[in-house]
């Protein structure tokens, strides 16, 4: 079976930062466009792995699926429709656990505390430039959902609706 993405949860690291690590941030917009929080996306040179890392307020408390879209755009506050579906270069089905898949947008839930608050951070194996990169000529989008997804069902994993968004260029 061929693995299209390596999600795993990621240690923060107290050690020097280097000349070739990089960064792009995002600030999460909410329903009504208003910011809630930002993520930071941080790579090596080659933006081969990239560490996401999630500072949000304002969630309904528990699980949340997360998710790269493919279109660089949240100008549609109400539903984030504008960011399309997941990038999926490969063509592959929805689901960190389907082994169809997952595709290249699949990341691990993240959870709100019962404040509303996250602080979280994922990684993915797919670039963040180039050809099957997320910050392609329209950029990606990271979207939050209203629920956890289960990564097997279709197309999102019974994730819901779209309630928050990031632009990825």
């Amino acid at each position: 079976m061929r693995i299209a993405m390596t999600i795993a949860l990621v240690a923060l690291s107290s050690g020097a930062a280097t000349a070739d690590v990089t960064s792009h941030e995002t600030s999460m917009l909410n329903n009504k466009g208003q910011a809630i929080g930002s993520a930071l996306f941080t790579g090596g040179a080659k933006w081969t792995t990239i560490r996401i890392t999630f500072k949000a307020g304002s969630l309904t408390p528990g699980w949340h699926g997360i998710h790269l879209h493919a279109v660089g755009d949240c100008s549609d506050h109400d539903k984030f429709q504008a960011s399309k579906g997941h990038v999926n270069h490969a063509g592959t089905k929805h689901g960190l656990l389907n082994p169809d898949g997952p595709d290249d947008g699949d990341l691990p839930n993240i959870n709100a505390a019962a404040d509303g608050s996250v602080n979280a951070e994922v990684a993915t194996a797919r670039p963040l430039t180039g050809a099957n990169g997320f910050k392609d000529g329209d950029g990606s989008a990271l979207v939050i959902h209203a629920n956890a997804d289960d990564h097997t069902s279709q197309p999102i994993g019974g994730a819901g609706d779209r309630i928050a968004c990031g632009v990825v260029k």
